[in-house]
């Protein structure tokens, strides 16, 4: 006799492991969107007049890797050079909600990010001024 409601836990043939990897990359996503918003990425996507489906079906292919972080950090490099110690500003920022969220036992990912992509800006705009 075999169960007629088997779960994903349940079944010995990788359910599991697939439903775990559907569930991280839906957490990348939501983590990408996160940031593009908060990068005013998404914005500009809009006053460009892209289509949400666009925007989803272009940003639903890409992992956030090195060239997304540092697409980001040029972005914030800009913002520097319009309006000095931005950076420094939302970097303070960024390490109080990261650490906000790790006493509260949120997730960590998207203020991790958020402070990673800073630093990286940081340290470009540093290298920058220390050449000049």
């Amino acid at each position: 006799m075999t169960p007629t409601n088997l779960t994903a836990e349940s079944t010995p043939s990788g359910s599991c492991s697939n439903r775990w990897q559907v569930e991280q990359r839906f957490q990348e996503l939501m983590t990408v969107f996160q940031l593009l918003h908060w990068n005013g990425s998404l914005k500009a996507m809009r006053e460009r007049q892209c289509s949400r489906q666009e925007v989803v079906a272009h940003y639903s292919h890409r992992a956030l890797d090195d060239d997304m972080r540092s697409q980001m950090a040029l972005d914030w490099i800009a913002r520097e050079q319009e309006s000095p110690g931005v950076i420094s500003r939302e970097l303070t920022n960024a390490e109080r909600e990261l650490e906000a969220a790790r006493l509260a036992g949120r997730e960590l990912r998207f203020p991790k990010e958020k402070r990673d992509i800073l630093m990286l800006a940081c340290g470009q705009v540093n290298t920058v001024n220390g050449l000049s």
